[in-house]
């Protein structure tokens, strides 16, 4: 760099950009909403670590997403806030960059997560004769581990490839959070080859999982169509319907971040966009879960009915 170029310390996150009174309101909504996130998927861990009926392959895999979603929000949502209330809107530039790493690494978690719970739906459908043997705990426990150290190794080489960059300004960031592109419009240096390997490692990333999640689904079809019964037919199809309205949303969102042509508020609409990865995406997946799944419901109503023969038995004394 030039010796009038300096490595920036910190930035500025501009954020919404509407009047204060407005980001007060804003304020208060996404608190809502992040407490409904964080107390929504915490059900989830409680109900399927405490009912030994949910101590199944599917429901491990549920775990480790509500631990994903609750991790995915708190990467982003309690900064945003923070700024939501705060006139100085900055940001040191160490913090910035873990928080990308983060949002990155819990975003492709996400991502291969929800391969793993079609595949596990594939297995348990089209092989349910073999299905504890072929989802052994040894295996479930290798693939949830796989998903892990994939992604933050994934998010480790993007990283890597942004921290290569000379960063000595601009300071703002037109985002609520320290979003990857946004990040590297920072640069004081030509970041076209960076932008096009980020860009094809996110569709990659991207439309890889969403191919092996179609296949299982399609194979998935196909099995039910040979099952002779109503009945049948009807809880194979119960069994994937909440995992297929989780997959929908978020590759729903991702399908249109990319295909939306860029207009005069591109930059706006990826703003809501990112916000409803990481905030109403999350939130929403808990309730999906608990509203048409049977199981889990019927865990919540055991665990209810525990209580209320608790609160008896405590009365008597």
């Amino acid at each position: 760099m030039g010796n009038n170029q300096t490595w920036i310390t910190e930035v500025i996150l501009l954020g919404f950009q509407v009047d204060p009174e407005l980001e007060v309101f804003l304020f208060g909504f996404f608190l809502l909403f992040f407490s409904v996130t964080l107390l929504g998927n915490g059900v989830i861990l409680g109900l399927i670590s405490l009912d030994s009926r949910l101590h199944t392959p599917m429901y491990f895999f549920l775990s480790q997403l509500a631990i994903v979603d609750m991790s995915y929000a708190s990467s982003t949502v309690p900064k945003m806030l923070a700024n939501l209330v705060m006139h100085k809107k900055t940001m040191a530039f160490g913090p910035c960059i873990l928080q990308t790493f983060l949002y990155v690494a819990f975003a492709a978690t996400e991502c291969t997560c929800l391969v793993v719970m079609s595949y596990d739906r594939y297995v348990a459908i089209c092989h349910p004769l073999q299905y504890t043997v072929i989802m052994s705990w040894r295996v479930c426990t290798v693939l949830a581990t796989t998903s892990w150290l994939f992604s933050f190794l994934l998010a480790l080489v993007y990283i890597t490839l942004i921290l290569r960059l000379p960063f000595c300004g601009p300071q703002k960031i037109n985002h609520f959070f320290c979003q990857i592109l946004s990040v590297l419009r920072l640069a004081c240096a030509d970041t076209r080859l960076s932008e096009l390997i980020l860009f094809g490692a996110s569709l990659f990333v991207l439309v890889g999982p969403l191919c092996l999640v179609l296949v299982s689904y399609t194979l998935i079809l196909f099995a039910v169509q040979k099952i002779q019964s109503g009945e049948g037919r009807r809880k194979a199809f119960s069994t994937c319907s909440s995992h297929l309205c989780v997959v929908g949303l978020f590759f729903g969102c991702a399908i249109v971040m990319y295909v939306t042509p860029k207009s005069e508020h591109f930059q706006e609409q990826r703003k809501i966009l990112s916000l409803f990865y990481s905030l109403f995406n999350p939130m929403l997946n808990p309730l999906i879960y608990s509203l048409r799944n049977a199981e889990v419901k019927g865990a919540v109503w055991r665990f209810l009915g525990k209580r209320r023969s608790l609160g008896g038995w405590l009365g008597v004394f």
